[in-house]
């Protein structure tokens, strides 16, 4: 199994990102962050049927959900690979994400085998196989590419049945590969995090459609429509919604750390390493402040857009409504992130001791630096 170290994947990438290479995916000032959503299978590819349902249907309601999400940050743009129920081969997906010159592609299925048992979410990279589960997977996907005419032409002879094939994988995507691994252990912790769903961990497997693209990408595995709960949760509104969620955070994680250099600047002042940011704050807590009033208003989700926890407290003579809690800077800044896109413009973080005493941001950053 896959699992890169958080710490490492940070100076790692801080080593990328300060090399004299230009890469691909580095975001201008004056350029949009561009995530192309690939649903997986489509059209006659019907993808695994576990328990009756259609991959193809639940992949796509994740996708469309998590693309209207993006669609509400006026810094990303979203493009879709499919966006109704067709047919799309695997190198046109790449094609679209290639031409766009994207900046993270994300490709979303659901996992199935003919046992009813196994369950949770897993996220890959390209990458050689590490096992014959990994492999197993690998090849159920890639076993789409035999509804496409002149398969064996287009993808240089590969066959998706043959262990062979993937012996001498080409691994196009090797540049990239820290990035995505970053973005898929950003997307597991998600996962992790906000559903009781088993953590199957960061792997690496010979996907075709992430092998053609040239930008960081991953492919999720929500979850296995064959394990009859999972499969009822995948198929429901409420289980669809949580995981665009969980996918969203974890792109605008990703985002935030790609935009570093931003952050360094945002921090010089209090004299604090980006990397102490990365990590939690023991004895700090943050949270958004969406608003301020003079009236007492019930602190529920239907009050505030939906968005959720939601506390009140009360300085001088007013109260202020705040949103989310964690102990992490990295976080604070994706929760303020989606406050603004749910129309809380002026939304911002704030901080709290151990005693739940507000304390400027300045104070609370600086705790890293004295302990």
């Amino acid at each position: 199994m896959f699992r890169p170290n958080f710490s490492l994947q940070l100076l790692l990438f801080l080593f990328i990102f300060n090399s004299s290479v230009n890469l691909t995916y580095a975001q201008s000032a004056s350029k949009k962050f561009i995530v192309v959503l690939d649903a997986g299978h489509g059209g006659k590819d019907a993808g695994n049927t576990g328990n009756n349902y259609f991959e193809k249907d639940i992949a796509l309601k994740i996708v469309l959900k998590v693309g209207e999400q993006l669609k509400k940050y006026e810094d990303l743009e979203v493009i879709y690979t499919r966006d109704k129920d067709v047919f799309i081969p695997l190198d046109k997906r790449a094609e679209i994400a290639n031409m766009a010159n994207a900046d993270l592609f994300v490709s979303i299925h659901c996992n199935g085998v003919n046992n009813s048992a196994p369950s949770g979410t897993e996220t890959f990279v390209l990458g050689l196989h590490r096992n014959k589960d990994n492999l197993e997977i690998a090849m159920k996907e890639n076993s789409v590419i035999k509804f496409e005419d002149d398969y064996q032409i287009k993808y240089d002879g590969f066959d998706p049945e043959s262990p062979e094939s993937y012996i001498g994988f080409s691994i196009m995507q090797e540049e990239f590969l820290d990035q995505s691994a970053l973005l898929a252990d950003f997307v597991q912790k998600q996962f992790s995090s906000t559903m009781n769903l088993k953590n199957r961990g960061v792997k690496q497997a010979g996907f075709l459609v992430l092998r053609e693209t040239y930008m960081p990408s991953v492919l999720i595995e929500t979850g296995f429509l064959t394990n009859k709960a999972e499969g009822a949760f995948l198929n429901s509104v409420t289980g669809q919604t949580k995981l665009a969620d969980a996918i969203v955070d974890g792109i605008n994680n990703y985002k935030n750390i790609i935009n570093v250099k931003a952050l360094e600047a945002e921090l010089s002042e209090y004299k604090v390493n980006s990397s102490d940011v990365m990590e939690d704050f023991s004895t700090v807590k943050f949270k958004i402040q969406l608003a301020a009033s003079s009236r007492k208003i019930d602190p529920s989700p239907e009050n505030f857009k939906k968005l959720s926890p939601i506390s009140r407290y009360q300085e001088n003579d007013l109260f202020k409504y705040l949103f989310g809690e964690t102990n992490n800077y990295m976080s604070a800044q994706t929760l303020r992130d989606r406050a603004k896109a749910e129309g809380y413009t002026s939304a911002f973080i704030v901080a709290f001791n151990s005693v739940g005493e507000k304390i400027s941001i300045k104070e609370a950053l600086n705790t890293r630096v004295n302990n």
